[in-house]
């Protein structure tokens, strides 16, 4: 039987608070970094021409209020003259998009009216809606 001490050999510790001090600040610069970048977004140079036109979209605002009062860009309108009106804007600029306003209490009927004559009239549109909260 061996009742002798037993001499205490060297522990084998690695001590990682500093390491883990720097892992955590760089977890945090790349979360960070990560938030900021839109990796999305094509940045592109566009090439130059003496003789290109830009085409700038035009938008129209339309409403129908509560009382099925019917205006374009803020000039009251009758339903039946609004095909009429909305062509004439159509043939002031080739892509046209109406930005359609309607209060809440409007029935479908008349917002699909609308969606009827922007379809005929090869217009895009946009229903305008409030943000919540």
């Amino acid at each position: 039987m061996n009742l002798r001490k037993r001499h205490k050999s060297a522990s084998a510790e690695v001590h990682t608070s500093a390491m883990n001090d720097i892992m955590f600040f760089l977890l945090l610069f790349f979360l960070i970094a990560s938030t900021v970048t839109n990796p999305n977004v094509v940045k592109l140079v566009l090439p130059k021409s003496s003789s290109g036109q830009s085409i700038s979209k035009k938008t129209i605002n339309v409403a129908i209020t509560k009382d099925l009062v019917y205006t374009v860009e803020k000039k009251v309108v009758p339903v039946d003259q609004l095909m009429t009106n909305l062509s004439t804007y159509k043939s002031l600029s080739k892509e046209l998009t109406i930005v359609l306003s309607v209060d809440k209490t409007v029935a479908i009927q008349d917002v699909v009216q609308v969606l009827d004559i922007a379809q005929k009239l090869n217009i895009k549109l946009v229903l305008a809606t409030e943000p919540k909260g």
